[in-house]
């Protein structure tokens, strides 16, 4: 089985990812690149790319809806890492349902995650 979110990305295009300043810093334990952030506020920064009105993180390669992949994947934020795609741990996701609506996709099903 192909994971539903390799052929989606519509997350990493469709909202805001603010999170604390020190996920960036190494001296705090932070991994997320700081080439990959912009500043936000006085205490967080965001994907660079989502700070915009139309967000659509600069970390994501490929073509939502069709094949993606993100460049830091293993570096992600926590932000990127607590989104669960809706029926991946058999929970709807309404967060995930809006991002594919906003691109035409429809929502995924509990069957999408059949082996």
């Amino acid at each position: 089985m192909t994971h539903p979110c390799l052929s989606c990305g519509a997350c990493c295009a469709a909202f805001r990812v603010a999170f604390h300043w020190s996920e960036t810093d190494a001296g705090h334990g932070g991994v997320v690149p700081p080439e990959a952030v912009v500043s936000w506020d006085a205490h967080r920064v965001a994907l660079r790319g989502t700070d915009r009105r139309e967000p659509h993180c600069s970390q994501l390669e490929g073509r939502v809806g069709d094949a993606v992949t993100c460049r830091i994947y293993d570096r992600r934020p926590s932000p990127c890492r607590e989104l669960q795609a809706a029926w991946e741990d058999g929970q709807p996701s309404a967060q995930c349902d809006r991002a594919r609506a906003r691109y035409g996709l429809a929502p995924l099903r509990p069957g999408d995650w059949r082996r």
